[in-house]
């Protein structure tokens, strides 16, 4: 695929334009949604730039954490910010510095948990778009029929058919947002919804490891990221559980 298009004089780097389409996005759903609750817009806002600052440092943090091998046989990897973002570092960065956010606010946090989580799962499916365009997040080789072959990726291999990895994830992270947005409305107990996003995207990021093939680091036969899965699933496990007894205090 495809990452820099030229439309004339401009250039169009699809991945940073994918993360930014579905940031602006996942904003919308959340203030048309958080509207609807009563919920506050500034607080909203708040969230959404805590968000990205935490998104961010937990994204590269974990990278850092994946990576200390290498760092310590070539520390200019700590430089280098061209590449090296784990997606399960911002969203644990994201949601921490979010819930810091909104209990200085003096607001009960599970009522905005339940409405950001879908609306992050949808920017997910834009930012796996990103990184189809861009070849990273690779999947495996595949004599299946249903492949991809990039020609201009930095990152995948080139002239080789892969699993579409990005665009199964992809999928998979818009009908989680959908399903979501629909389990929302069946629940009244605040944090369950968010409890679901926290299994469904665990799960689903176990699964879709198995088919990938970019170094993500690993524990024995499970990749990093598996690792993590387990524990984000258990959180939602227990979330599940617990959500009736933190409404009053979160």
């Amino acid at each position: 695929m495809f990452n820099d298009i030229k439309i004339g004089p401009v250039t169009l780097h699809m991945y940073g334009l994918m993360i930014a389409v579905g940031f602006l996005a996942a904003l919308m759903i959340v203030l048309k949604r958080g509207k609807k609750k009563g919920l506050s817009e500034d607080t909203i806002y708040g969230i959404f730039y805590c968000a990205i600052i935490g998104g961010l440092v937990g994204c590269r943090l974990l990278y850092y954490i994946v990576e200390f091998p290498n760092i310590i046989k070539d520390p200019s990897i700590l430089w280098n910010f061209a590449n090296g973002y784990v997606v399960y570092g911002g969203i644990i960065g994201g949601i921490l510095t979010s819930f810091v956010y909104v209990k200085r606010k003096h607001e009960k946090f599970l009522q905005y948990f339940d409405v950001v989580m879908p609306a992050v799962a949808i920017a997910q499916g834009f930012g796996r778009i990103g990184c189809f365009c861009a070849g990273c997040c690779y999947g495996a080789e595949t004599n299946s029929p249903i492949h991809v072959v990039f020609t201009h990726s930095d990152f995948a291999p080139n002239g080789v058919p892969l699993i579409p990895t990005q665009l199964m994830s992809s999928a998979g992270d818009f009908l989680i947002g959908a399903f979501l947005i629909w389990f929302s409305g069946k629940t009244e107990v605040k944090g369950r919804t968010a409890a679901m996003y926290l299994v469904l995207y665990g799960i689903g990021r176990f699964v879709i490891e198995f088919f990938r093939a970019d170094y993500r680091g690993n524990l024995g036969i499970f990749s990093t990221s598996q690792i993590i899965s387990f524990v984000i699933v258990a959180a939602g496990a227990v979330l599940t559980a617990i959500a009736p007894k933190l409404e009053m205090r979160f």
